[in-house]
């Protein structure tokens, strides 16, 4: 009797199909990405050049130590109080902005709400945020405070973007992102950047023993 031959099993086409299953879910699978602060890095100064003096008042210290705790002004403070204390600085308007590119000299804001102190800012527009952490402080806690001080600046903003144009600082970007070309946008997002420019300077980390 003739011995019968198992027939074989032609895998190709499985191989095909399981190729293009992978195909699919690298196409759809949607993948997280990290968060974190966009930054714009200064580029390297000249050697004779000489930075601008800044008056004591017209900058704002926060501090985070190796154990991620805030010292803002000299003062503790918690994270949550943060961004309140960072608009009422940027915000205090007690005395006159930087003088024009045509020359003209600095004005008064006459849009701040401020308390006008003589001991804060004179003007959003020399109102400085100085960060300084340690190289023992989490990242998670840097990114924390950025996070607050951008708050501060987006609700300054926000507000003055309601009162002169009837809608948020957000929605007239994005309104502006839908349409590039259009000039009545850009020179509204412009204005209201100018009128509160973010200021954050990131100091030398410190290194604590």
């Amino acid at each position: 009797m003739a011995r019968r031959e198992n027939p074989e099993i032609n895998a190709g086409s499985m191989a095909d199909i399981a190729f293009l299953l992978l195909i699919f879910f690298l196409v759809t699978t949607t993948m997280n990405v990290d968060s974190g602060v966009s930054k714009k890095l200064s580029e390297k100064p000249p050697p004779n050049y000489e930075p601008p003096i800044i008056k004591k008042k017209n900058i704002f210290e926060v501090n985070i130590n190796r154990k991620n705790e805030l010292m803002v002004e000299d003062e503790r403070m918690q994270l949550k109080d943060l961004k309140e204390a960072a608009m009422k600085f940027i915000d205090n308007g007690g005395g006159v902005g930087k003088p024009g590119e045509d020359g003209t000299p600095g004005q008064p804001c006459d849009y701040c709400q401020g308390e006008k102190s003589e001991s804060s800012s004179d003007h959003p527009n020399k109102a400085v945020i100085s960060v300084q952490s340690d190289r023992g402080t989490e990242y998670g806690t840097y990114i924390a405070v950025q996070n607050e001080l951008l708050k501060a600046y987006r609700e300054l903003r926000d507000r003055l973007c309601r009162q002169r144009y009837n809608m948020s600082f957000t929605e007239l970007e994005e309104a502006y992102k839908d349409d590039k070309n259009n000039e009545d946008l850009k020179k509204k997002v412009e204005d209201i950047k100018k009128a509160y420019p973010q200021i954050i300077s990131d100091a030398e980390p410190t290194s604590a023993q």
